[in-house]
């Protein structure tokens, strides 16, 4: 066998197990071909193709970034179980995935990444697309995955192809390791023959660990829960993954801790579980940051801490406040120098401390403000999704027109810009993989190929894709893929004719909107702030890809129309893009929280030196938490 009909072959024969639930580890392959790969990989493939169609199914992209956030996106559906091998070629094709490594690797999510390298025998030396450093001639461009890859290997002869792969599949599999996965296979190398052990092609099972805490130290966390007098969890994305949502609604009905989620959290508890109090920090909603702001203990589970979860460090404002960091990680489990750090498993954590407070219960005083702080914020959710009937509606009515029309087990996507944020404090989610907002990275282009990433992961599931004109633009073309393979999924294209959420944060440090707006260019003032918008229609570049395509014209009926217009796309079977006006200007409820941007120290514009000022003051609540 080749190297690469080797390696295709293994992959389609590695499974990840974990608890009763075993799936394949590669569900199939994404390739874009050129002359680094056309002859290895994809010859594999297509030897496969006619010898054994189903044993490694290939998928077609049109970008090679695209083809990596799928994969992302199908693996935190998937609970990270499975996911895709991506191949590209040398050079930029390779390049072209680097954006795609650093999201996976960020947000902690599995994705097998296969660029071609230059020549190992260096018998075509320089190849095209070949990068050439005089002072090094081992460099490579895929010397660039280094830093954005979890694990990073070049198969300079095909008998290293063995070990590689074996500690490829390692850390895809390690709920601590994981993120991108780079095996770089030079292009002479993948077409080269080698014998192939019968056990390196046969079924191998990959368990994920699920690690209970040590001895004792739940004991702790149980003694720090019953003396705190304002406990409060900060849910993330561990919980999803460790399947944990039930463990954690079964302990916070014990107890009656509350819950803050970070955008990564949302669905540990759906929205009106009395416990849950929704977002927390910079995005979150008032009810969670102002119980957060006078708790004395806070419970992170399966949580980074972003600085957005942290709202920059000033969320927590209780002088005596102490954090329980419970995390497989234990890099994430110090952080804010916690003062018990459990290294676990979320679900095999939650389930041991349920036992171990099985006779507490937070005061009665403290459960009676946390239902008043929700059933506020409520309100003021309610207040914010309803109709204006402005001809540009907000997109704050815009995010209730989408969740009206949806069922309770659609998925939302996104990824960048105001929608985001917007999303974590009002789209409520009524399952718990209802929401997969991508915020690791919050890269703008992932939304669309995220999109299709969920509805290949849960075909049962409509996936609904919400994307500013901005990200838009950024990668719109894995619409072409969809419609090549028949996959429906939803786009609801919200247009405001620019960067909403970088036009309102230069707003907010005195930079006047500069250079998020797309307008006209003002050559003579070195701007583009002329009043005419670009007469761009994206609605007709979309439908020029394939897709069927919905116009909502700007009117007082335009949310009316928007959700007669989703509850339409999710009856068709195939893909529907929504086009829809709204206006930038009008903005989402304040969550009274703060998020750190440095404002420039001396500036000649009145604007800028008011927005230092306002900086500076607001930077006096942030705190270090080291050794709490």
């Amino acid at each position: 066998m080749t190297v690469s009909q080797a390696l295709i072959e293994f992959l389609a024969h590695q499974y990840t197990v974990d608890g009763d639930v075993r799936e394949r580890t590669i569900v199939g392959t994404f390739g874009i071909f050129g002359h680094g790969n056309v002859a290895g990989i994809g010859q594999a493939l297509k030897q496969l193709s006619v010898e054994d169609p189903s044993l490694m199914p290939y998928h077609q992209a049109r970008n090679e970034q695209g083809m990596v956030h799928e994969s992302v996106a199908f693996a935190r559906m998937r609970r990270r179980r499975s996911t895709f091998a991506c191949t590209a070629s040398v050079g930029p094709g390779a390049t072209n995935m680097l954006t795609g490594a650093a999201l996976a690797t960020i947000n902690r999510l599995p994705v097998l990444l296969l660029p071609s390298d230059t020549f190992a025998t260096r018998a075509a030396d320089p190849v095209l697309q070949q990068l050439e450093l005089p002072n090094d001639a081992s460099i490579s461009v895929n010397d660039a995955f280094k830093p954005l890859s979890r694990f990073f290997d070049r198969v300079q002869r095909p008998e290293q192809l063995f070990s590689a792969a074996i500690g490829a599949l390692r850390v895809l599999t390690d709920p601590i390791e994981t993120g991108a996965v780079t095996l770089c296979l030079p292009e002479d190398v993948q077409a080269q023959a080698l014998d192939v052990p019968v056990e390196f092609l046969a079924d191998r099972e990959w368990p994920i660990r699920r690690p209970r805490p040590d001895r004792g130290i739940i004991d702790q966390v149980v003694r720090a829960i019953l003396e705190a007098k304002r406990p409060m969890i900060v849910a993330g994305g561990g919980v999803i993954y460790s399947d944990a949502a039930a463990a954690l609604a079964a302990f916070v009905e014990l107890t009656g801790i509350p819950v803050g989620t970070s955008q990564a959290g949302v669905g540990s508890l759906v929205w009106d579980h009395p416990q849950c109090l929704g977002a927390v920090g910079a995005t979150g909603t008032t009810a969670a940051n102002r119980i957060a702001r006078d708790a004395d203990l806070v419970i992170g589970i399966g949580t980074r801490y972003s600085d957005f979860t942290t709202a920059s460090r000033t969320a927590f404002q209780h002088p005596g406040v102490r954090f329980v960091n419970i995390n497989v990680a234990s890099f994430d489990a110090i952080k804010h120098g916690a003062a018990i750090s459990v290294v676990a498993d979320a679900r095999e954590a939650l389930l041991e401390l349920t036992v171990g407070l099985d006779r507490y219960r937070v005061d009665a005083e403290f459960a009676d403000r946390i239902r008043l702080e929700k059933v506020e914020w409520n309100s003021v959710v309610d207040a914010a999704i309803a109709p204006s009937r402005r001809p540009l509606p907000a997109q704050s009515e815009i995010i209730g027109a989408v969740q009206q029309a949806s069922d309770p087990r659609d998925v939302v996507v996104c990824a960048a810009g105001s929608l985001p944020g917007d999303l974590h404090k009002l789209w409520r989610v009524r399952d718990e993989l209802g929401y997969h907002v991508e915020y690791g990275f919050s890269c703008m282009g992932y939304e669309i190929a995220g999109g299709i990433g969920v509805r290949r992961a849960a075909p049962d599931r409509d996936s609904i894709v919400m994307v500013g004109d901005g990200s838009y633009l950024m990668m719109h073309t894995e619409i072409v893929s969809a419609v090549a393979e028949g996959l429906k999924f939803i786009i609801v294209l919200v247009q405001n004719h620019g960067y909403a959420s970088i036009g309102h944060l230069s707003d907010t440090v005195g930079s006047q909107r500069y250079g998020t707006q797309y307008r006209f260019q003002d050559k003579s003032h070195n701007n583009f702030e002329t009043e005419v918008t670009l007469p761009i229609d994206l609605a007709a570049n979309a439908a020029s890809l394939g897709i069927a395509v919905i116009r909502v014209e700007p009117g007082p009926d335009a949310i009316a129309e928007l959700v007669v217009a989703v509850a339409t796309a999710k009856a068709s079977t195939t893909a529907t893009l929504i086009h829809i006006n709204s206006d930038p200007l009008l903005f989402s409820p304040d969550t009274e929280s703060w998020w750190d941007v440095p404002v420039a120290e001396a500036s000649v514009l009145e604007s800028t030196t008011q927005a230092r000022a306002e900086y500076v003051a607001q930077r006096e609540n942030q705190r270090p938490y080291l050794g709490a």
